[in-house]
């Protein structure tokens, strides 16, 4: 089990490349959620100034913010392009499309 030092230290020394994909994704859509980019809710919880910094490495200086659903699924926005509600009603859609299909 990683604490809080090794899971900031594990942010800071990720190479930019692993999240170019993810800044890409931010500057066509301005969301992107946890399954397209190399961190986890555990990392969102505990790393979120890290987390923004290596955007900003990697290219992205907007600001950025992070929602949760049910902790199971979390997105880094733009909140200059979407309000916090707007994610969390797309983040419980996605949710439950997923929940569906893995049903039927």
């Amino acid at each position: 089990m990683l604490n809080v030092e090794q899971l900031k230290y594990s942010v800071n020394h990720m190479p930019a490349e692993r999240v170019l994909e993810a800044v890409l994704e931010l500057r066509l859509e301005g969301l992107v959620t946890d399954d397209r980019t190399p961190f986890g809710k555990v990392h969102f919880n505990t790393c979120f100034a890290e987390i923004e910094a290596l955007f900003q490495r990697a290219g992205y200086h907007r600001g950025l913010d992070v929602v949760g659903y049910e902790g199971a699924v979390y997105a880094l926005y733009d909140p200059s392009r979407w309000e916090a509600v707007q994610v969390l009603r797309w983040l419980k859609a996605h949710c439950e499309a997923q929940s569906q299909a893995q049903a039927g």
